[in-house]
């Protein structure tokens, strides 16, 4: 409704022929003309109707059925001004201003957060920590409640460190993302800059602080390397935002994927949590080993889809300098080396369900894999992204196998 009228006067004619006066004649044109709302401001609306009201006690209605119209337009008067005042917009039909929930708002946030912590290194960190401390346990007695703190106490802080090196990667490349994934909430504008830095600060402090009290020296320097090397990874600083560089991103990756998530948190529970001398055992050297030949798939890998932003500011990654195809097929050849290495070191183990679980798991991997990869189409983006998602399965599923391995 574009405009109402305020008020159901008699029309001045009427007045004149009941014996008003002509001077009432002309004040009644005058205060009973409709006025004209529109959309404006709820003070504009209430100084309206305050005047409208004022108008009436001016007025001495002179037949009963006027007072009986006026006491009704004093009912609705007050109920206009209950709008009025409250901000509503005066033509809003019933039901068309629906404010958001709070559920809605509540769904909104945990979905922008969980895009901006980039739910498969989650996933990866968790599983890779607990995996890498069940090498530490020697008999059925060592899960205790001990243990169970020990890697609770790790897992918290290495996501926390998580989430500030993925984030400070965000908020580095906010344009290259705009390009290659403007779903993440800084490049698609949900989070402003300020609201990325403060998440990252928090969750950097947060993470020290809770590798500090909890009083573990291998927990601690895993948290303060990862830290330097996420840092010089992604800021655009002089000599620093190493991710320019193919061959040191390469060895960023591979020094906190493959070394320091296996040595450091493999320590924690070994020296901190069970109080033991330091041991390198033949499971530990496996999963170091095999996990270095797997971060270097990710780390070449993940620039395969991005391929199109990089070009356009400058990351000279290999997919950039190679070619997408070749780096592919680099990271196939990779990961079934791994996968041969993992065999013969299921053949030569004295255990024979190790031997078994072992040979036969990372035989059902290399096959899928060899499958899977002979049927991406590398012209896709949209292929290439969900197999780099498979790739990421295949990671998990390894540090289900590694606790296997004797």
């Amino acid at each position: 409704m574009d405009s109402m009228i305020v008020g159901s006067f008699p029309r001045p004619s009427s007045l004149i022929t009941s014996g008003g006066n002509d001077w009432k004649s002309d004040r009644v044109k005058k205060v009973c003309f409709p006025i004209k709302l529109s959309r404006f401001g709820a003070w504009n609306s209430l100084d309206r109707c305050l005047l409208v009201r004022s108008q009436h006690h001016l007025l001495k209605p002179p037949i009963k059925g006027f007072e009986e119209r006026t006491t009704f337009n004093k009912r609705h008067n007050r109920k206009f001004l209950v709008n009025a005042a409250s901000g509503q917009s005066l033509e809003s039909e019933p039901g068309a201003y629906k404010p958001k929930s709070v559920w809605d708002s509540f769904k909104n946030a945990s979905d922008a957060f969980y895009r901006f912590s980039r739910p498969h290194t989650v996933i990866g960190t968790v599983l890779s920590i607990v995996s890498v401390s069940l090498l530490a346990v020697e008999k059925l007695s060592d899960i205790s409640p001990l243990f169970f703190t020990g890697v609770l106490e790790a897992v918290v802080a290495a996501l926390f460190m998580n989430i500030y090196i993925v984030g400070l990667n965000q908020l580095s490349d906010i344009d290259i993302d705009k390009v290659n994934k403007p779903y993440l909430p800084l490049a698609s504008g949900e989070y402003s800059v300020g609201t990325g830095v403060m998440i990252v600060t928090s969750f950097s402090i947060l993470s020290f602080w809770l590798g500090w009290i909890v009083g573990s020296w291998p927990l601690f320097w895993a948290l303060f390397i990862s830290f330097l090397l996420g840092t010089a990874y992604s800021i655009n600083l002089p000599l620093l935002r190493w991710k320019r560089f193919a061959v040191v991103a390469a060895m960023c990756i591979l020094a906190v994927r493959a070394v320091i998530v296996q040595l450091a948190f493999f320590l924690h529970i070994q020296t901190h949590v069970y109080k033991r001398p330091v041991v390198f055992s033949r499971p530990l050297i496996f999963a170091t080993a095999f996990m270095s030949f797997f971060s270097v798939v990710i780390a070449l890998f993940k620039d395969i889809p991005d391929i199109d932003g990089d070009k356009i500011y400058g990351i000279r990654s290999f997919s950039v300098r190679l070619g997408q195809q070749r780096v592919f097929w680099i990271c196939i050849s990779l990961l079934e080396m791994a996968y041969t290495v993992a065999l013969l070191v299921g053949v030569a183990s004295s255990s024979l369900w190790s031997k078994l679980l072992t040979v036969v798991g990372h035989t059902i991997l290399a096959s899928v894999l060899w499958n899977r990869a002979k049927s991406v189409d590398l012209k896709s983006k949209d292929a290439i992204t969900s197999f780099y998602m498979f790739i990421w399965k295949l990671f998990y599923v390894e540090y289900l196998l590694i606790p296997l391995v004797r």
